[in-house]
């Protein structure tokens, strides 16, 4: 009899355990019920969109094949020879500019009778000047017993010496030709 008294005394404790137990368990499986529904409703059509939306960043950055990481290592690769372009560029057109501003780009011609009595016309003055003005200016004058050609150094579209009006007026072409 003690036995059965234990037996149900036993009984009696392991039900108010359970008992006990059992709202906690409801309300674990409660909350695994709810966390797969938001899951389900949630959390998957947000990854799909995210996956779709990967998808079309990963074609639009790519412009084709393959995937973004790969167009912009290929823009980087291409970023760089370019900026090596650049610079080779860059060093060039100084030497180039250096060179312009020593060459003789501004030219200026004026033909004249330099005595009344011949009016041939092939009596000159030609200005050779740089882009700052210097050069010089080469005059040339004809007349029935030979020709006599001068030469006469301008710096700053100014001669050093001085000069005819013949001289003046192609230095001033020479100056308003690359205006």
């Amino acid at each position: 009899m003690i036995h059965l008294a234990l037996v149900v005394v036993l009984k009696k404790s392991i039900m108010q355990e359970f008992q006990s137990v059992y709202p906690a368990i409801v309300a674990l499986a409660a909350a695994l019920l709810a966390l797969a529904l938001y899951h389900a409703i949630v959390v998957r059509p947000a990854l799909r969109r995210a996956g779709e939306l990967l998808e079309l960043h990963d074609g639009l950055i790519s412009g084709g094949a393959g995937g973004a990481a790969g167009r912009l290592a290929a823009l980087e690769s291409g970023n760089t020879s370019l900026r090596a372009a650049l610079e080779s560029d860059s060093a060039r057109i100084g030497g180039l500019e250096a060179l312009a501003a020593t060459d003789l780009s501004r030219c200026g011609f004026v033909r004249y009778d330099a005595f009344n009595d011949n009016e041939s016309g092939l009596s000159y003055a030609l200005a050779l000047l740089n882009r700052q003005g210097d050069g010089a200016v080469m005059t040339s004058i004809y007349s029935r017993d030979g020709t006599r050609t001068y030469g006469k150094p301008v710096a700053a579209f100014k001669p050093t010496v001085q000069a005819s009006p013949e001289e003046l007026e192609a230095i001033e072409r020479a100056r308003s030709a690359a205006s």
